[in-house]
């Protein structure tokens, strides 16, 4: 053993930032587990750590027993052998013997081995033990210290969940991208990862911790660049409004790399909420793209009315009316015509982020559609008796113009609207299914034979491709021969 360890521990400590009393405790274990491993694992072995000395005491203790009780010969002593000991001893009593193995107390191990040999029967193993010790002591050492630094970086980050942190790229695995945080590594998953985006060694990334998990091999951090709570972080960072808590962003919706909608909300009336998430001439919100590399934001006003706020979601489309069907949480928006592209998006974009930031179900219909809608149904509802057009006309005021509307409502909904009794809204339901049921039919059948001419246009397309091969050979056969037939014909009147 070294000759004093109170200088390393101290270099430990401060250098891995390990409490001292972890590295104590730990030589301590050491001590004893190599102690057992060379003497006898039935030993009864306590270890402490002397501070004025800076090693390790070892002691080894012995239970008295009545010599025709003897059992455990490492673990028990008989008292006859004791009481040479010690005269006073008892059974039952406890007699302890401190163990040296140190170089500096060669002598008074050898007087131990004089006095006790007999007694302990360690005098044999007690002279390797000094070096045995030293390296446990020393692997049992650097693995605590390895958990202490672990257990250190966890403890720092355990409380970082849901923050964002900046690192830096080191290298990669399996497509994973680890990240060094400085004190700590963390990885960006593939999952996690924005499909535009791609990576070099020490490139800088900005991310969202989104979980921290304790592992045998050391906590893993698991950052996400994909994560909704990104945006959210990336805006408090930027506006000061959304730190100090005067707007918040009440909902995110997101398709990672391509848009986000996002709704605010002020605590103060004098504050815009979207203008501040904005800035000026749009310096915020383009500080938070740039960030995403690219990513559209649309930032809308959040409101508690949800006609409003999914009018402010489908934005920039304009809508003309808003249906809202609460017992199945599902909006009916009808726009203008020439809104109806802009209403939907590119591939359907713009209405899913927008049912997502809602959080209801959204059908878009045009007000052409509509029309039709309204005016294929009015025609079957004049089959229901003592059904008027002012009847039918105050029913698709109320919202009732598709047979999808018809069939959502309760049957005493309709019967209390004036004019349509319990009979005649069960007749006004029937129809709404036939007319449904004809329109599914001709949907069906519509799509069938779209996908019958895309089938033969491929199939003709194949048959043109395949013919055109076949007479390549012809083709170029005759090209090559007509040259000389026109040579042939030159020549003739030259000859005569």
């Amino acid at each position: 053993m070294i000759a004093n360890l109170n200088q390393i521990i101290d270099q430990v400590s401060k250098e891995k930032n390990v409490d001292r009393a972890v590295l104590v405790d730990a030589l301590e274990q050491a001590i004893v587990f190599a102690a057992r491993k060379t003497f006898g694992q039935g030993r009864e072995l306590e270890a402490k750590y002397n501070e004025a000395d800076g090693q390790c005491e070892l002691m080894m203790y012995m239970t008295v027993v009545a010599d025709e009780a003897l059992e455990d010969f490492e673990r028990q002593l008989p008292v006859s052998t004791a009481q040479t000991i010690d005269t006073e001893v008892q059974v039952a009593d406890e007699l302890g013997f401190q163990i040296f193995y140190l170089e500096r107390d060669r002598a008074r191990a050898e007087e131990e081995d004089r006095r006790y040999g007999d007694v302990l029967g360690i005098r044999t193993a007690r002279q390797q033990f000094g070096r045995i010790a030293a390296m446990t002591a020393k692997q049992v050492i650097m693995q605590r210290v390895r958990e202490a630094e672990r257990d250190v970086v966890f403890n720092e980050y355990k409380d970082r969940k849901a923050e964002l942190v900046t690192g830096i790229v080191r290298r990669f695995e399996r497509g994973n991208v680890i990240v060094d945080l400085g004190r700590a590594e963390a990885v960006l998953p593939v999952r996690e990862q924005m499909f535009r985006e791609s990576y070099r060694a020490g490139d800088r990334v900005q991310a969202y911790v989104k979980d921290i998990k304790r592992e045998a091999r050391g906590p893993q951090i698991v950052l996400s660049r994909t994560d909704d709570r990104l945006i959210e972080k990336l805006f408090e960072l930027e506006v000061p409004e959304i730190y100090e808590g005067i707007v918040k962003i009440m909902r995110v919706a997101r398709e990672p790399g391509e848009r986000a909608k996002i709704a605010v909300a002020s605590k103060d009336t004098d504050v815009d909420p979207v203008g501040a998430c904005v800035g000026m001439k749009g310096s915020r919100v383009q500080a938070v793209v740039q960030e995403l590399k690219g990513e559209k934001i649309d930032i809308v006003p959040w409101s508690p009315d949800t006609a409003k706020f999914v009018c402010n979601a489908i934005q920039p489309a304009e809508v003309s009316r808003v249906l809202i069907d609460e017992d199945n949480q599902t909006i009916e928006l009808i726009v203008p015509d020439e809104q109806l592209s802009l209403a939907i998006g590119r591939r359907g974009q713009n209405v899913r982020l927008a049912s997502k930031l809602v959080g209801w179900k959204i059908e878009i219909q045009s007000e052409s559609k509509i029309e039709e809608s309204k005016q294929a149904l009015a025609a079957a509802l004049t089959a229901v008796p003592n059904l008027d057009e002012s009847v039918i006309s105050y029913l698709f005021k109320l919202g009732y113009h598709s047979p999808e509307n018809l069939l959502n409502a309760h049957p005493e909904d309709l019967a209390a609207i004036h004019g349509i009794d319990a009979i005649a809204a069960e007749q006004i339901q029937q129809i709404a299914y036939e007319v449904k049921k004809r329109r599914d039919e001709e949907t069906r059948l519509a799509k069938e034979r779209a996908a019958a001419e895309a089938a033969a246009a491929a199939e003709g397309i194949v048959e043109s491709v395949i013919e055109s091969e076949a007479n390549a050979p012809a083709a170029e056969s005759e090209a090559i021969a007509s040259p000389g037939e026109e040579a042939t014909a030159e020549a003739a009147p030259a000859v005569n």
